[in-house]
């Protein structure tokens, strides 16, 4: 992953999928991204908590973060219109 690439990915972390500027939902279009299973528990806020070209890049930068990937439900990121 280039570094301008790894940059984009980690500007997106923390934010809402809804939330992202066009531009960056323009550029993020079609990457998979991991967010929070919802749970009465936890009651997660809907944020992008991970993001890569594939899944197993989502499930590696989940890890990398301690965060446990089976906490986690995967899905590509819409173009937004």
């Amino acid at each position: 992953m280039a570094a301008s690439a790894a940059e984009e990915y980690q500007r997106a972390i923390g934010r809402a999928p809804d939330r992202l500027p066009l531009e960056d939902r323009i550029r993020l279009a079609g990457k998979c991204i991991a967010l929070e299973i919802y749970s009465p528990e936890t009651v997660p806020l809907v944020r992008i908590e991970a993001i890569g070209d594939s899944l197993a890049d989502c499930i590696r930068m989940l890890k990398s973060r301690g965060l446990d990937p089976a906490h986690f439900e995967f899905r590509r990121l819409p173009a937004p219109y």
